[in-house]
């Protein structure tokens, strides 16, 4: 099975088999990682700089900001959704999403 996803409309949106399917609009709950001190973080996404997927799983690099601390950075492998039975199904931003860390850093917190 082959998707065709990519980024459109300068970051704003990704899409999935040429629809669009996640906006940037929306605010994403980070329960852990590096993007800053708050627990959950609550991140306005404000473009999305890259789009893959990884088996099933649909992730997005993207640059957002933290509504309670102002900390705005750079999201790698943001997962937005996923593939099941050839349709894609994104995930709830509302709901509480897993950060992948980079190899470094998780290595030193071990």
């Amino acid at each position: 099975m082959t998707i065709a996803v990519r980024t459109l409309d300068d970051g704003a949106w990704i899409s999935v088999n040429d629809s669009r399917q996640v906006s940037v609009s929306d605010v994403w709950t980070l329960s852990r990682g590096v993007f800053c001190d708050c627990e959950p973080a609550y991140v306005l996404l404000e473009a999305f700089v890259g789009v893959s997927v990884d088996g099933s799983i649909v992730f997005a690099d993207a640059v957002g900001q933290c509504l309670e601390c102002g900390t705005r950075d750079p999201i790698d492998r943001l997962p937005v959704g996923r593939v099941v039975d050839e349709e894609f199904r994104p995930y709830d931003p509302e709901g509480v999403q897993w950060r992948v860390e980079p190899d470094g850093e998780r290595a030193s917190r071990e």
